[in-house]
């Protein structure tokens, strides 16, 4: 068997393009953990290299039972290692197409409870998905928690240019065209896709995501809708279509802000938007309005 320091490698448990991750089992403390390796052919870069250590400085600062523990760090053959908290009940992308419709609002608000947590500690994740948030089935209820920094940012560096990082079809228009930096709020957009995935099945925009369909001929829909089939408060769709706004403005506040509506049970409130003043309909329909009560009164004078 394959070893990286005391740590001996057992199954893989996914791998990018950038590093892999195994379970390992570590002899002295007698327990399963998961060990992340750099890939072999961005050992020798510099950056990625840097990225790599900084994933995992950031994961043992952020002492939080919802966010994934390292324990460890370390190099062989010139490739640096980190050892984290094995956690056992595989991912969310696992709960794709087989949750009701309850339960994915549950896990949907525990993954933002856990994201709030990083914007605490003034970190934006940027690559939010099914498969970088963790299931804890040794707890009751099963627990969500974040793991994969690897495209982390701190918010305080956020608000300028940076290198395009996520995967398209969870990323905010903002950060996938580098629109005067980015917030939070990006990562309450992922969200936003994740709970629509885990409720229908599917992505609202597809593998490509909605800067993809934008380029398309037809243009994406910008307030994708749920099925009226499902079972969830007519709310909840109110509450994704903002979270999926173009506009940041639009969307939650906060991660917790859209975990608390998802768990709302009088109907979650849509997220605040920005308004210059009243609308022309609604300023049509006031003009109306005071036209009928003149002339009613008019009538009844006579």
């Amino acid at each position: 068997m394959r070893k990286l320091g005391r740590y001996v490698l057992e199954d893989r448990l996914g791998a990018g393009s950038f590093a892999t991750v195994w379970r390992a089992f570590d002899p002295e403390l007698d327990t399963d953990v998961a060990v992340k390796v750099l890939a072999d052919n961005w050992a020798a870069n510099a950056d990625v290299r840097q990225r790599f250590l900084t994933e995992a400085r950031l994961l043992r600062r952020i002492s939080d039972p919802r966010v994934v523990r390292v324990h460890d760090v370390g190099v062989q053959d010139d490739r640096p290692y980190f050892v984290m908290d094995y956690v056992r009940g595989g991912t969310l992308a696992e709960k794709v197409g087989h949750c009701h419709p309850e339960e994915a609002l549950r896990l949907a608000a525990e993954a933002a409870y856990a994201v709030q947590v990083l914007h605490d500690a003034g970190v934006v994740h940027r690559d939010i998905k099914p498969s970088n948030l963790l299931l804890d089935t040794g707890r009751t209820p099963t627990a969500v928690l974040v793991a994969d920094l690897g495209s982390a940012k701190q918010l305080a560096d956020a608000s300028g240019l940076t290198v395009t990082t996520g995967t398209p079809a969870y990323m905010a228009p903002e950060q996938a065209l580098q629109t005067g930096g980015f917030d939070g709020r990006a990562d309450v957009y992922a969200l936003g896709v994740v709970t629509y995935e885990l409720l229908t099945g599917h992505k609202p925009f597809g593998s490509g995501g909605r800067t993809t369909l934008a380029t398309a001929r037809t243009p994406p829909p910008s307030s994708p809708t749920l099925p009226s089939e499902l079972e969830v408060p007519h709310t909840i769709d109110t509450l994704l279509r903002a979270a999926l706004s173009v506009d940041p403005g639009s969307r939650p506040p906060t991660a917790q802000a859209f975990a608390d509506a998802l768990l709302s049970r009088d109907g979650a409130e849509p997220a605040p938007t920005r308004s210059s003043g009243p609308t022309p309909l609604v300023v049509g329909l006031a003009a109306v309005a005071v036209f009928l009560v003149t002339a009613l009164v008019t009538w009844l004078a006579r």
